[in-house]
């Protein structure tokens, strides 16, 4: 099967040449405990059958200092792109964005709202500060995504959405619905947002590992989602090595709770909707 992953993390082993700037002064536990290079994901994705892959920043090792993850995809084009975390707050933030995109730049940025060293959901990214980001993220066909809790935040997500209805969004862990509270529930939250043309999915273990608990449940939450997005505007990530398992073991829990879908809605999930956000270079990466 050709796949694409679309959540993926690198850090280097040299701290000098990349220094460690993490968002709120505070280093994530698997950046310090279980950090994998450009090179060492590139081994991890040939043992797995990986073809290319995005480097989606380590916010929480290299804040908004996207250095390394840029110069990685530009020594191996054809395996990586960059997605990169900016501060849309800043004045000069539509100005910078710009500036960083281009041939051997930034194929998407990512705004990190809530997380594991952010644990109160900031609601600050549809902030009037932050519309010149947004308006220039539509302009430039950049996707963004957006590592943020559905829940009180969700009508700001709406808002913003609506405001923006060109820009390409991307929610990361599909923004972390309580799967096991109810999958029919869940999945009904989420493919109400559906009606947001400029949304899109991101896929994880944070998900599959609650779906698969759920067993024959699953169908419950995946039904809904998958009818209501289209498989086309879903995308699967490892979180690699965020997530505790290897990357093998992440792309088999995925292959297990997908088995059910149709080959095509598959082959969306797993690559056809990552080439289409990031216009990988290089085809296939082989």
């Amino acid at each position: 099967m050709d796949v694409v992953d679309a959540h993926c993390h690198i850090i280097s082993e040299d701290p000098t040449a990349y220094p460690k700037a993490p968002l709120g002064g505070k280093q994530s536990e698997w950046a310090a405990t279980r950090p994998v290079t450009a090179e060492g994901m590139v081994s991890r994705m040939d043992e797995t059958g990986i073809a290319q892959a995005v480097l989606v920043q380590a916010t929480t090792n290299y804040g908004y200092d996207n250095a390394y993850v840029l110069d990685s995809s530009r020594r191996l084009p054809g395996r990586f792109v960059a997605v990169g975390t900016v501060d849309p707050l800043r004045p000069d933030a539509a100005t910078n964005l710009k500036a960083a995109v281009g041939e051997g730049g930034l194929a998407g940025v990512r705004l990190f709202t809530s997380g594991s060293t952010v644990p109160t959901q900031g609601e600050w990214f549809v902030a009037p500060e932050t519309f010149p980001f947004w308006e220039q993220a539509g302009e430039l066909d950049l996707p963004v995504c957006l590592q943020m809790r559905l829940g009180p935040a969700t009508g700001q997500l709406v808002e913003l959405l609506k405001r923006f209805p060109g820009v390409k969004v991307l929610l990361d862990h599909i923004g972390y619905p309580d799967i096991a509270a109810s999958p029919a529930r869940a999945g009904a939250e989420v493919a109400e947002l559906a009606a947001h043309p400029g949304l899109h999915l991101k896929l994880t273990h944070r998900n599959l590992e609650r779906l698969q608990d759920a067993g024959e449940r699953a169908g419950d939450f995946l039904g809904p989602v998958v009818e209501a997005f289209g498989a086309e505007r879903i995308a699967w990530g490892s979180n690699c090595p965020a997530a505790e398992q290897s990357l093998p073991e992440l792309l088999a829990l995925a292959q297990e709770v997908l088995a059910g879908l149709p080959e095509r809605d598959r082959q969306e999930i797993f690559a056809g909707t990552a080439r289409r956000l990031y216009a990988f270079p290089g085809g296939s990466g082989s």
